[in-house]
């Protein structure tokens, strides 16, 4: 990050776009959300009780976020009665790769960033 142009310095600004996308793709549920509908679409309640820990409230903006962030998909099924299901999109499924490296880079840095936190909570 020590050599970075100074472009690349205004895509990591609170207010830039790019990182707006990123809080609201990277927060609490998103990636909940985002791993269940990977593997398969599902109803509402199907996701609610995938994620056990969601409100209904918190995950009805979730998925509202991710459908207007274009990273699932609504869809309205001609059943009687009506029904809706949601699934990954294809910008969305594009997330698989760096969710998946994300994740490898915690788990291997995990212990060093534990033992960081240890030393400074006995230091301070």
């Amino acid at each position: 990050m020590k050599n970075t142009a100074p472009a690349e310095h205004e895509l990591l600004q609170v207010d830039a776009p790019h990182r707006e996308l990123l809080d609201q793709v990277l927060d609490k549920w998103s990636l909940q959300v985002l791993d269940h509908l990977c593997g398969q679409s599902l109803r509402f309640n199907e996701l609610r009780r995938a994620i056990p820990t969601i409100g209904q409230k918190s995950l009805t903006a979730t998925l509202r976020r991710l459908e207007r962030n274009g990273m699932i998909e609504r869809v309205v099924l001609n059943t009687r009665p009506i029904a809706v299901e949601y699934r990954i999109a294809p910008v969305g499924n594009t997330l698989n790769e760096l969710v998946d490296a994300l994740l490898r880079w915690t788990t291997e840095n995990l212990p060093a960033v534990e033992r960081a936190r240890e030393r400074f909570d006995n230091e301070n």
